[in-house]
């Protein structure tokens, strides 16, 4: 392990909470591509704001790009349309990148830009003050739901398939060898990759909703082995359609060749 660390990660502080997801996702992401046969320089990582957006900047020691609140998606499709070679994988949460950033998500998968999206879901704005998010269960208590939340929650998996992504995964922290095989299956899909990893934020939900972090992984396994809930774990959607820089590349390369016919 401390080799991998050595090679993937700088030796900083961290600024996680005590029982955060985060630094498994970050463990299991450096594994994922530890593993990967993909040139390091040719990664980019892009996040956003809030608690998840910390996993790739300030630790990762590969190019990382922290943008600004529910832009990171936006960010990285500019990265991937100028240069096609990257590796492009956005970190972003629940709040950032289906909230604030929720249009910049429906309209990267409706085009199929060949980026991976990981968004940790904790169900709440984590880092940001602990408001209600888009993926807050309905009843749940927040600061700005204190009588708790009357929305329904979105799936966010199901939204991302109806737009048109190609990869569409779920899972949770509570099995991290599945997880670094889902998350090398999204990084290496030719499309539109999003992974939905849940993971618990014991600082804002879980202490306003009285879950301890064992409560967090009981519910967690319950929810990965009921098989008849309607929330799916695991690849529930992987395809190949035309991907969108390709499409790009291929109507820019007819334009001027037909400037040059014409010329």
């Amino acid at each position: 392990m401390s080799k991998i660390m050595n090679k993937y990660l700088r030796y900083l502080p961290h600024k996680f909470c005590s029982g955060c997801g985060n630094g498994i996702i970050l463990n299991c992401f450096i594994r994922a591509i530890d593993q990967l046969d993909i040139d390091l320089d040719s990664y980019l990582c892009v996040s956003g704001i809030g608690c998840s957006s910390w996993i790739p900047s300030p630790y990762l020691n590969l190019d990382t790009f922290h943008t600004v609140h529910g832009r990171a998606i936006a960010y990285a499709t500019g990265a991937k349309v100028f240069n096609n070679n990257l590796t492009v994988i956005v970190f972003t949460g629940d709040g950032d990148g289906a909230g604030i950033g929720g249009n910049h998500l429906i309209h990267a998968a409706r085009r199929n830009i060949d980026i991976t999206v990981f968004l940790v879901n904790n169900m709440i704005y984590g880092m940001t003050g602990g408001q209600v998010a888009p993926t807050t269960p309905k009843n749940a208590i927040t600061d700005t739901t204190p009588f708790g939340n009357p929305e329904k929650p979105f799936d966010l998996c199901k939204l991302v398939e109806a737009a048109g992504g190609t990869f569409i995964a779920r899972w949770t922290v509570f099995q991290p060898r599945k997880l670094i095989k889902i998350m090398k299956d999204a990084i290496i899909h030719k499309g539109f990759s999003f992974v939905e990893i849940l993971s618990p934020c014991p600082t804002e939900y879980g202490r306003k909703n009285n879950l301890s972090i064992i409560d967090y992984y009981r519910y967690f396994k319950k929810l990965v082995q009921n098989k008849d809930d309607k929330l799916k774990f695991g690849i529930f959607v992987k395809k190949n359609l035309p991907e969108f820089c390709e499409q790009l590349n291929k109507l820019r390369n007819n334009i001027l060749n037909n400037k040059n016919m014409h010329s």
